[in-house]
């Protein structure tokens, strides 16, 4: 039987990745996979049981605890945290602000990395977030990695009515001791500043598609 094929978009903050991941797993029929969202479930998490964020150990020790497991609906893989999806608590500004300190801890990125790799038991894949390429499945012979100028990103994030100071998070990102934000080897790199949301997924689609005939 064959593995199961993964396509790993990474990218900066509103690069784009949800959008073009959920448009390129709809048009190949694979499971989409907002790794993103894995870890604001846990900042949630944090939040709810009143754990400080920028306290690692006791952030870890709630990971120890709670009781998860992973679900596959209408094509969606996603983490359910005693059987519940908090689908949108997670994207509240309080949450915004928790994951990149809940996200630099070794311990989180170990544990989830572990989840997001078990996500293959729903089949083929198009999994976004930040290290997939480069730290959650290297392996990939399919990777992408999106970016848009600072200036175009700010506007997204305007559109969407947030106001995030990207540059900061995009240092964040990169600099971090676990998994940072890079470039992954081998990683087709499309700059989207100048283009829409069809032809970022369509240049991802037809690449995949070019490499997936290329095996027969």
């Amino acid at each position: 039987m064959n593995e199961p094929i993964v396509i790993a978009i990474d990218g900066t903050s509103a690069s784009g990745k949800s959008t073009n991941a959920k448009l390129v797993a709809q048009a190949l029929g694979y499971v989409y996979v907002d790794t993103g969202a894995m870890y604001r479930t846990l900042a949630w998490y944090c939040l709810q049981k009143k754990a400080d964020v920028h306290d690692a150990k006791a952030v870890t020790a709630l990971l120890r605890k709670w009781k998860t497991r992973l679900e596959c609906v209408d094509g969606r893989a996603r983490l359910l945290v005693d059987g519940y999806h908090p689908e949108r608590e997670i994207r509240t500004a309080e949450v915004s602000a928790a994951v990149p300190h809940v996200a630099a801890i070794q311990k989180v990125r170990q544990w989830l990395v572990k989840r997001q790799r078990e996500c293959v038991q729903f089949g083929n894949l198009v999994m976004e977030g930040r290290d997939i390429g480069s730290n959650v499945f290297p392996e990939t012979e399919f990777k992408f990695y999106l970016d848009a100028s600072l200036e175009e990103r700010t506007k997204r994030r305007a559109a969407e009515g947030i106001q995030e100071n990207l540059a900061a998070r995009d240092r964040r990102d990169s600099q971090r001791a676990t998994a940072p934000l890079m470039i992954p080897l081998g990683a087709m790199v499309i700059n989207n500043s100048r283009m829409t949301s069809e032809q970022t997924s369509g240049l991802i689609i037809s690449e995949v598609r070019k490499r997936l005939a290329g095996r027969k």
